[in-house]
């Protein structure tokens, strides 16, 4: 039998009542009540209330035991008052009546509560994350992380995926962001670089002939944290499919993305097959390529409704080169003067020069902007929104990309102040049709868009004949809720096509060769058409949590600064280790090795 324990603290009931029984766990609190002190015993099971009379040998120093000491009690079960029944717990109707106490580690003082929730500062938590792994919440999170993946690894398994390692140690990426660079010790000068995804070894994986991939992939990225984005490391669940169209990877993945959600929430869930949106028409509609469908509202065009309208102010812009795009806000129109006063100060806090509105009550249009409109301007902004009563219109007018983005993020902004989000529902969509290139603001040069290996639509024929700038590729994201949970493609398998397509982007035969060289090398041998994506681990637990932040369902992350406080992580190294390395530092980056 264990020696320290006959059951765990979540498992004692009625069923127990006048058994010996032994537990093990943290104290999680304490109560005196005058010569007898209650203790609520922790462990991972559960919590159980034990009683210690004032008569026992060990009540002195239970008394002064801080919180979180380790101990195990001996004792019989018995069951509650009535009045001290706590329903809210398995445990509820029981106690242990204590006879024997050890304590097996006592501890400090703790640097924040565990028990209850406190407003301890994130580094402090993130230092001692450990003990904010003990908080319930927390240590729940962690719980579900580990059913999820282990679901999501039964079921890709299930649906005739093989689960393959690819290397951690390997050359540096193509996907975007910055590397992180091990040295090499055997080869000085040169270096590793830890995978920002497994990408190349998943596409030589499809030609090596296995026809289903998979793996829950850590991926290093050198980038800014955000709170949907872990500085450091994250993991994805990265598949890849010989012989495939895009519509083969949706509908494998959908249903394994409906499952895990609606196993682990009590959330509703879009069911397969999820909606599909053209990336040109989530920009015009939503002003994201990650929109949130929770929200009803919806951008619109209207640069046509104040052509020569009389609004000056617009006119003008327009004959820039400006948009103007309209948001619709039913039921609206009997909020105060003061709400749309305010939403246009907010509009300015975030850098516009204001939020333009019109109200349509009762056949009219009332505000500053309608009174400056012409009688055929109004009847068109009526017609294209469909107005009814009670409607209010909110305008943003700017160049495309500008007035595209801050219209999303007055739409969000709208749907808050007027409480239109659909809550208790995980709502997916797919964003298909991404442009193959774009044209760098800075440089002014044509690169890719998106993922480079990505099969541009109409394959070389597009590439020889249509504007780069207007080639599609078959790239797409899902998206859940405003969260992109991943991108993915069907990949590029013809060398030719890669070669003409990373020309346009700037790079020649050479550079092809020499960034990628594994991949177009192994493209000679004949490559299977195919195809895949990676849905971020991270981000769905986030999502069925139901946290704001990455970093609450992750065991052990980095602050904001790319730092492990509780590892003291980055750090120097000696002296020794550098010449080993063949490292030398420049002068004033060198600070004293701790």
């Amino acid at each position: 039998m264990n020696l320290y324990r006959s059951h765990n603290c979540g498992e004692l009931n009625v069923n127990h009542i006048d058994k010996d029984v032994y537990i093990s766990g943290w104290v999680n609190k304490k109560r005196d009540h005058g010569g007898l002190l209650f203790i609520d015993l922790r462990d991972e099971y559960g919590i159980t209330q034990c009683v210690v009379n004032s008569d026992n040998s060990k009540f002195k120093i239970l008394e002064t035991l801080k919180l979180e000491s380790v101990i195990k009690i001996s004792g019989k079960v018995i069951r509650r008052s009535d009045d001290t029944i706590n329903k809210s717990l398995p445990t509820g109707e029981i106690e242990v009546l204590s006879a024997n106490i050890e304590i097996l580690s006592e501890s400090d003082q703790i640097p924040f509560q565990v028990a209850v929730h406190d407003d301890s500062p994130e580094d402090l938590r993130l230092k001692y994350r450990y003990l904010d792994l003990r908080r319930e919440k927390n240590h729940k999170n962690i719980i579900l992380r580990s059913k999820i993946i282990n679901s999501i690894r039964q079921k890709m398994i299930n649906r005739g995926f093989l689960e393959i390692q690819t290397p951690i140690l390997t050359a540096s990426s193509p996907e975007g962001a910055r590397d992180y660079l091990v040295p090499s010790r055997l080869h000085k000068g040169k270096f590793y670089a830890l995978p920002q995804a497994p990408q190349i070894f998943k596409q030589l994986l499809m030609i090596a002939n296995f026809d289903k991939y998979f793996q829950i992939a850590p991926c290093f990225r050198d980038e800014d944290a955000r709170a949907d984005r872990s500085p450091g490391e994250f993991y994805q669940l990265d598949f890849e499919m010989a012989f495939v169209e895009q519509n083969d990877i949706f509908q494998t993945i959908e249903p394994v993305l409906f499952e895990i959600f609606s196993e682990n929430s009590k959330s509703l869930v879009s069911k397969p097959p999820f909606k599909i949106i053209k990336y040109k028409d989530s920009i015009s509609l939503y002003g994201t390529d990650k929109p949130d469908l929770r929200n009803p509202l919806i951008i619109i065009d209207a640069t046509k409704c104040f052509t020569k309208s009389g609004f000056k102010i617009f006119e003008e812009n327009i004959e820039k080169g400006f948009v103007v795009k309209a948001i619709k806000t039913q039921g609206s129109s009997t909020k105060p003067r003061g709400w749309f006063d305010k939403l246009n100060n907010w509009a300015r806090d975030e850098g516009q020069k204001g939020l333009g509105y019109i109200i349509f009550e009762n056949n009219e249009f009332k505000g500053p902007i309608a009174n400056n409109l012409k009688e055929d301007n109004l009847k068109t902004l009526k017609d294209l929104l469909d107005l009814e009563n009670g409607d209010s219109i909110f305008f943003i007018c700017d160049e495309e990309n500008n007035a595209s983005k801050f219209a999303s993020i007055a739409r969000t902004k709208l749907c808050n102040e007027l409480d239109l989000l659909e809550k208790n529902i995980f709502k997916f969509c797919w964003i298909v049709d991404f442009p193959m290139f774009e044209l760098d603001p800075q440089t002014k040069k044509i690169d890719f868009s998106h993922n480079p290996f990505s099969m541009p639509q109409g394959g070389m024929d597009s590439l020889v004949n249509k504007d780069p700038l207007e080639i599609l590729a078959w790239q797409f994201d899902i998206v859940c809720n405003g969260v992109e949970l991943s991108s993915g493609a069907i990949r590029n398998h013809k060398l030719d096509i890669m070669i003409k397509a990373f020309e346009i982007a700037g790079y020649s035969k050479d550079d092809l060769r020499e960034r990628f060289g594994s991949l177009s090398e192994a493209f000679k041998f004949g490559a299977p058409p195919h195809g895949g994506s990676a849905p971020g681990i991270d981000r769905i637990i986030m999502l069925i949590a139901e946290e704001e932040n990455l970093r609450e369902v992750v065991a052990f992350p980095m602050n904001q600064q790319a730092e492990d406080l509780m590892m003291r992580s980055p750090n120097f190294v000696s002296e020794n280790s550098l010449d080993e390395l063949g490292i030398n530092l420049k002068p004033d980056k060198k600070k004293k090795l701790t």
